[in-house]
């Protein structure tokens, strides 16, 4: 397990300079002529081409390639609601991902705003900067409506990553899990701890994926989504309520053959696990400390796959497998949205990279001698250069599928693009 000092973190992002990201010039500025091509006159060329023909704007703008990550910092990693100035060094720890793993440029913006709908109208307001929207860290249900009506209102992608990426990488996990224990998509029964924006997207991706909606409990802090529960209660949410009346997670998961944690450290006990049936799909996903110790879990059920969210244990569920692969994907086909098909394709790209041989420096970055398919190898490492090359075209060809691209790629050329432009 790698270890972190307070003053290590805090010395990390004040040194050498403040922060984690920059913004670097693509275009020559050393003489009078760059000067007068970069700004007055030579400006007002492609302001009047994007006036008359507007796709012009990502010829002759990095529109195509930027990205805006926007937070109201509500619903920060795990540290709650600390407002939009403390979200900074998220976003910007957000941003130099998307650049170091698929070159995506990338504005953070941090807002000051708590009211859904002045903040639809703000991010809507900003739209025409960005090729499209990466949503962080705002809380629920706030993030839904949020995020459907940015959806209806724009004509770039916009996508949640707290919902979507997280349940784009469980299913890849879980769709090799499944493999693995041979059981059935439609056979199997899910039982959710965590009820929020996380938990309702996997839910809504396992249903995309073939899971029967019939057969998905999800729990939250005052137990069963049942029929008619007045508490703590949202549209999202309650479309998968079962039953009529209470019931504890301990019995949602009597029989259930998927436990899938987005809540809390240390809600599930030893005699949890053993009322699950057998080969039981452990997804502890809270973090930092997950829903039952990864070791605990094994040790109670070592017929278990377990996942966590953290780095130091097999089979880590990590978002950082998606969303830059997701915009890359998305961006280079110029996509109105990121839709169902595209998501699954993301999905199914990572299932299957997760079976191939791993490369040698993706062994030594993790300091291992081997890495093979298996129930501690269920989805690819985060630091596998691979995934871009895997997961961008899939999206890529799902947009195109799907009629959410406005421009057709060959996808030859572009996995060939792609390795050349991250040096792979």
């Amino acid at each position: 397990m790698i270890k972190i000092t307070q003053q290590e973190a805090l010395e990390y992002h004040q040194n050498p300079r403040p922060g984690k990201i920059s913004v670097i010039p693509t275009k020559p500025l050393v003489s009078q002529r760059d000067l007068s091509l970069a700004y007055t006159p030579g400006v007002a060329q492609p302001v009047l081409a994007i006036d008359k023909q507007p796709e012009k704007v990502y010829s002759y703008t990095s529109k195509g390639n930027l990205v805006g990550v926007i937070s109201n910092g509500t619903a920060i990693l795990g540290l709650g609601d600390r407002g939009a100035l403390a979200s900074k060094p998220v976003m910007e720890g957000k941003s130099v991902l998307f650049k170091k793993f698929a070159d995506i440029d990338v504005f953070d913006i941090e807002i000051d705003c708590r009211d859904p709908d002045e903040l639809i109208r703000i991010i809507a307001a900003l739209a025409p900067t960005f090729g499209g929207i990466n949503l962080e860290d705002i809380k629920s249900p706030e993030c839904f409506k949020i995020e459907s009506e940015l959806i209806k209102r724009l004509e770039i992608p916009v996508f949640h990553d707290d919902q979507h990426g997280t349940a784009i990488i469980l299913s890849a996990g879980l769709l090799n899990a499944l493999e693995l224990i041979r059981k059935k998509l439609t056979d199997i029964k899910v039982v959710f701890s965590g009820a929020g924006a996380a938990g309702v997207a996997c839910a809504d991706q396992l249903v995309a994926l073939g899971i029967p909606r019939e057969h998905i409990w999800m729990c939250d802090i005052a137990g069963l989504i049942y029929n008619g529960r007045k508490e703590d209660m949202f549209p999202e949410k309650a479309k998968y309520a079962q039953g009529e009346q209470s019931a504890t997670l301990a019995d949602a998961l009597d029989g259930a053959d998927v436990f899938i944690g987005l809540s809390a450290a240390n809600v599930v006990s030893p005699a949890m696990l053993l009322r699950m049936r057998s080969d039981p799909v452990v997804f502890a996903m809270a973090n930092p400390d997950p829903e039952i110790p990864y070791e605990l879990a094994k040790a109670t059920r070592p017929d278990a796959i377990v996942a966590t969210g953290r780095s130091d244990y097999p089979n880590q569920i990590n978002n950082v497998l998606g969303f830059p692969f997701i915009f890359r994907g998305a961006l280079d086909v110029r996509a109105r949205v990121i839709n169902p098909a595209m998501k699954l394709a993301a999905s199914q790209s990572l299932a299957q990279l997760a079976k191939e041989p791993v490369p040698a420096e993706v062994l030594k970055a993790y300091q291992v001698d081997h890495l093979e398919f298996g129930r501690d190898y269920i989805v690819p490492k985060a630091l596998d250069r691979r995934v871009c090359l895997w997961v961008a075209p899939a999206v890529a060809w799902a947009a195109m599928e799907s009629s959410a691209a406005q421009i057709a790629l060959s996808m030859d050329d572009y996995r060939r693009s792609l390795a050349e432009r991250l040096l792979i």
